[in-house]
């Protein structure tokens, strides 16, 4: 397979376009938690799952920006990576 911009954005180490993929373990706690905080919004246990979301979001990103398959799975993870930054840096 040619070695092209494209190719190397959007394709896996097997040749496949690779922009979605089946949910891991990180995105489906970030999803569960952040369920949870809308339903749940008593103190202690409200901020509870906020930190959770924020930590399991933070995991998802931080592998996708170091163990993406390709460039755009890489700048996706950067991309969360720094808006969940921001928006803890913003409600702080």
């Amino acid at each position: 397979m040619e070695d092209t911009l494209f190719n190397r954005t959007f394709r896996d180490g097997e040749g496949n376009i690779a922009i979605a993929q089946m949910p891991n373990l990180p995105i489906l706690v970030w999803f569960a938690a952040t369920l949870l905080a809308l339903v749940l919004k008593d103190g202690n246990i409200h901020r509870g799952l906020e930190v959770v979301a924020f930590g399991s979001l933070f995991t998802w990103a931080w592998l996708e920006l170091f163990q993406g398959v390709n460039y755009f799975r890489r700048s996706l993870g950067l991309s969360v990576l720094l808006g969940a930054i921001a928006s803890q840096l913003q409600w702080s």
